[in-house]
């Protein structure tokens, strides 16, 4: 499989002219995002002069130091008992076919790119955001007008809320909408936000001959570079330099595809700030050096891959490419330089700080201080602040830097935390059912989800799942470790099998998309992904599960 992707310069790269004017036009959306974020970080200062942080920290703190039966009066499996008002033991999760709106939008996702008809309305922001919001507005309406059970609250701490004695219950409309947006969506995207608009303001400039070594020690980097500076991180700053050195080539769309196994997914397991699930392992007692322990199947999963890189690229791709083309690639080639470094490399270490330290649920090291409610959040922000006010709008004009790639993961991601709910409570509720006991069990399960859901929450599920059954050996947070290994794993590495199973995927497929590589389709990439990291993946689960 490949796809053509033109090889001219963009227009900011063949004028002087028009490098002026992405200049200007990096610098008017530099202008705008300063004074957006400058609006958040004053309204949170008002909630903070109101005490509505401290509050909700002081809540998860009193949670914490409460009995655990009285933080959550639940079954083994994590699904509360019914309140009273529910006679006879009837299950408060959903039926299935709410899971409905959350099949429907991941459906939109993969069919109307290929419609003819609708595709081009489909490249649009705003036609993400309403398909998106509309399927999330029929899954909160559902729990306004038609759940008659209690549901979960999970933010700021864990409570149980019941429907309305009479008419539309918004009390747990509300609850669903916090457990998506406050608890989960909030903190991914100000993350994925934070990483992609820092990692945006350094250029690794030059133009290496594209050859299959070449590329292939990219992709070696790249999957190193993420377990230390989380794959969004390591993603957004090497496909931008990975995509001009094969600027000349036509055949380019395996290499992103390869990129997105190994740096946006596969890569990121060796450390809890490589991937979210990862760090909510971190966050849920697990040491933080623990993850390096997965040292061997990292190094044989992103070895395989490297190498059935290596090979189709070497005699199947690089040997397609036409001669004149392959002549060019070698005139135009030059070595590598690094630029933006200066403020943005201390301003990625305060986001790496940021994240390990301001964990409400957790007391800054040192001290028995409580970072308050999303002040992480806060601090994400102010650095991407001073990125945008320090950094060069030139670089960033240089590196073709928008914001077109993290609002289209914005507005579908919002859809989905808000679909996937019942997905959740479903899985939470009939887990302990699924028969899953073995480490290859969990793999696969937590895997399976994670392809199709987002990884983070997923690798919670069932990370509980094996917190609750009793341990054949070691244990790491309650867990015993080949399934927490198990669980780890099958959430990195699987997220990579959909563009929707991780949030880099679909962010470098928009940013190679706007650089004229013409990305595999939905149901494409699967074809990659089930013919390469499948046979892998089953390798692997035999080998170290």
């Amino acid at each position: 499989m490949h796809d053509a992707t033109p090889s001219h310069p963009t227009a900011a790269e063949s004028s002087g002219v028009g490098s002026s004017g992405a200049e200007s036009a990096a610098s008017s959306a530099s202008s705008r995002t300063l004074a957006g974020i400058a609006a958040l970080l004053l309204a949170y200062a008002a909630a903070v002069a109101f005490g509505w942080p401290q509050y909700g920290r002081d809540l998860l703190v009193q949670a914490q130091a409460a009995p655990h039966a009285a933080q959550e009066p639940a079954g083994h499996d994590g699904a509360h008992s019914p309140a009273a008002g529910d006679a006879g033991g009837i299950s408060t999760s959903p039926p299935t076919l709410t899971v409905l709106p959350f099949a429907l939008l991941l459906a939109a996702i993969a069919i109307l790119p290929l419609t003819a008809h609708l595709s081009h309305w489909w490249e649009h922001n705003s036609s993400k955001l309403l398909v998106a919001g509309g399927l999330a507005l029929v899954t909160l309406g559902y729990y306004a007008f038609m759940h008659r059970h209690p549901v979960d609250l999970h933010f700021p701490t864990h409570g149980i809320v019941g429907p309305a004695a009479a008419g539309p219950s918004w009390g747990m409309a509300g609850a669903i909408l916090a457990n998506a947006m406050l608890a989960e969506y909030v903190p991914f995207i100000v993350l994925l936000f934070a990483l992609y608009c820092i990692t945006g303001g350094v250029r690794i400039e030059g133009d290496l001959e594209a050859t299959p070594t070449v590329n292939a020690t990219f992709l070696g980097v790249g999957a190193l570079a993420a377990s230390f500076i989380g794959t969004t991180g390591a993603a957004m700053l090497l496909v931008r330099p990975l995509l001009e050195t094969n600027r000349e080539r036509r055949i380019v769309a395996h290499t992103l595809v390869f990129f997105i196994f190994l740096v946006c997914n596969c890569g990121g397991c060796l450390l809890p700030i490589g991937d979210p699930p990862l760090f909510l392992g971190y966050l849920e007692g697990v040491d933080f050096l623990w993850t390096l322990s997965l040292w061997k199947p990292w190094l044989v999963t992103n070895g395989l891959l490297l190498a059935i890189y290596w090979l189709w690229d070497t005699f199947y791709a690089h040997p397609r490419e036409r001669p004149g083309d392959i002549q060019q690639d070698v005139r135009t080639a030059g070595p590598l330089k690094i630029s933006g470094l200066w403020p943005n490399a201390l301003l990625m270490a305060g986001v790496i700080a940021a994240v390990a330290l301001l964990d409400p649920a957790k007391a800054v090291p040192g001290t028995n201080w409580h970072p308050w409610m999303f002040l992480r959040e806060g601090v994400l922000l102010t650095l991407v602040a001073l990125s945008l006010a320090l950094g060069s709008s030139e670089i960033r004009a240089r590196n073709g830097f928008t914001y077109g790639a993290i609002l289209e993961v914005a507005a579908l991601f919002l859809g989905i935390f808000v679909c996937m709910q019942p997905a959740l409570a479903l899985l939470h509720e009939r887990g302990a059912s699924l028969g899953i006991h073995s480490p290859r069990a969990f793999f696969w399960a937590t895997g399976a989800l994670s392809s199709v859901l987002d990884n983070a929450p997923t690798y919670l599920v069932f990370f509980k799942a094996a917190q609750a059954l009793p341990a054949d050996g070691a244990t790491m947070a309650g867990v015993d470790v080949g399934r927490l290994a198990a669980v780890s794993l099958g959430a990195v590495y699987l997220g990579a099998m959909t563009y929707i199973g991780n949030g880099p995927n679909f962010m470098v497929k928009a940013i190679a998309e706007q650089s004229g590589v013409k990305m595999p389709s939905f149901f494409g990439y699967c074809v990659y992904s089930f013919g390469v990291l499948l046979p892998v993946f089953i390798l692997v689960s035999v080998l170290f599960l």
